[in-house]
């Protein structure tokens, strides 16, 4: 999976935006972090909640490891290179709807239904 990929539907959810964090890039929705982007483009940070990460981690370990925070995980990395472009947008998209207030999601929903 190409990062032009992974940007293009992250900034198609509603009022996405992308903003550096440090060294990073980032996507956010009303200020709040969903995916950072380490340099390079190798990789993406996926802030999903712990159940969405054990599944993915179980499932397809080829693609997906823990992203560790000090000894706490946070999310997932992804290696875009051999990704799955329909699992990985399902990760954003879970991201997204943690960070996203209710009124968004639903309107996400109407407009990606």
């Amino acid at each position: 999976m190409k990062f032009s990929s992974v940007r293009k539907y992250a900034l198609s959810l509603p009022e996405a935006a992308e903003a550096p964090h440090f060294n990073y890039a980032s996507f956010r929705v009303r200020g709040k972090i969903f995916v950072t982007v380490p340099p390079g483009d190798e990789f993406i940070h996926i802030f999903v909640s712990d159940e969405s990460r054990e599944q993915a981690l179980a499932l397809y370990p080829q693609f997906v490891e823990r992203l560790m925070w000090g000894n706490k995980v946070i999310g997932v990395r992804i290696t875009l290179a051999g990704a799955i472009p329909s699992v990985v947008k399902g990760l954003i998209f879970s991201a997204w709807q943690r960070k996203a207030p209710k009124s968004l999601q639903e309107k996400a929903f109407d407009t990606l239904g």
